[in-house]
């Protein structure tokens, strides 16, 4: 295990984050950190998730009284929900923020850190700059590109995103301000064992993600709803276990992503329609050659993208 400590007045203490949500992605993370050492407190509308967490996780619950004492908060609800969190606490952030910087111990003087794990960044970010800004707290939008078709704090593992991505999108700094904080959250997240960092924009962030996830879940989605799926059992193999893995997901919070990002996913959508249509289209008129060019096509991209992945 390894124990992360920070100084003050002269005493080891251990890192105080505070998580917002105990689904997949907040349960992950809080595991991840008690499991790392340092002192896990979060807040869950569910009392039975908190019940579970308390267990060996959680050992406070984080308010806007408790709020003050995390070095780092991660929100992992819903975007609507994190904003409002933000909304709600803004002022009490801004207060840490101040005492830490009263403080003479250097090691605490920065303040808590506020990150977003949503999967959009655009719609939470926008607000939580402004917040930011207005009341002197430090927020970066992250997105851990991790995750498994199942959601609930009984699914959460403390190795989750061990190796994994994670996209960072900062507010619009002057340079050193800017490295200086992705540097602050860089640390921060060590614990949790990413396997890279990437630094974007909120709009690239969710025109990528409109192609990269969410996409895949709307045709995967949609792929099981021929008829023939009530019969697929003893024919299929891996083909129809990699379509359809991420067919089971949670209707609530995807259809808020999606319409966060509707006109980014409805490009997509429309893209891969144009896409399919070509391919009936060969189909109907029994044009093996135009079905070889389209399928060649798509191999070829595959391959070369493959090729980028690997250089």
């Amino acid at each position: 295990m390894e124990h992360i400590e920070k100084g003050n007045a002269g005493e080891a203490q251990p890192l105080t984050v505070g998580v917002l949500g105990l689904g997949l992605i907040g349960g992950s993370f809080a595991k991840a950190y008690a499991r790392a050492g340092a002192r896990v407190i979060a807040f869950d509308p569910d009392e039975d998730t908190m019940d579970a967490a308390r267990v060996e996780t959680v050992s406070g619950v984080l308010n806007a009284g408790s709020l003050t004492a995390c070095d780092l908060i991660v929100l992992a609800a819903y975007p609507e929900a994190c904003v409002a969190w933000l909304e709600k606490n803004a002022e009490a952030l801004g207060r840490a923020t101040a005492e830490r910087a009263a403080s003479q111990d250097s090691e605490t003087s920065a303040g808590p850190i506020v990150i977003d794990t949503a999967g959009v960044k655009s719609a939470v970010c926008e607000r939580a700059f402004a917040l930011a800004c207005e009341y002197n707290f430090s927020f970066v939008g992250t997105h851990p590109m991790a995750g498994t078709e199942h959601s609930g704090f009984a699914h959460a593992r403390a190795d989750l995103f061990r190796g994994a991505p994670m996209v960072l999108v900062p507010p619009e700094l002057d340079d050193i301000s800017r490295l200086t904080l992705l540097d602050r959250v860089h640390t921060l997240l060590g614990p949790v064992g990413f396997g890279s960092f990437s630094v974007t924009t909120p709009e690239a962030h969710d025109r990528t993600i409109a192609f990269t996830s969410q996409l895949a879940h709307v045709v995967s989605n949609a792929y099981v709803k021929s008829p023939t799926a009530q019969e697929h059992h003893g024919f299929s193999a891996g083909s129809y276990r990699d379509l359809t893995r991420v067919a089971h997901l949670n209707p609530r919070m995807w259809s808020e992503l999606m319409v966060e990002n509707a006109d980014n996913l409805s490009y997509e959508v429309t893209t891969i329609i144009d896409a399919l249509t070509a391919y009936r289209d060969a189909l109907d008129a029994r044009d093996t050659e135009r079905l070889r060019m389209l399928l060649a096509e798509g191999d070829r991209i595959k391959r070369s993208l493959d090729d980028e992945r690997e250089v």
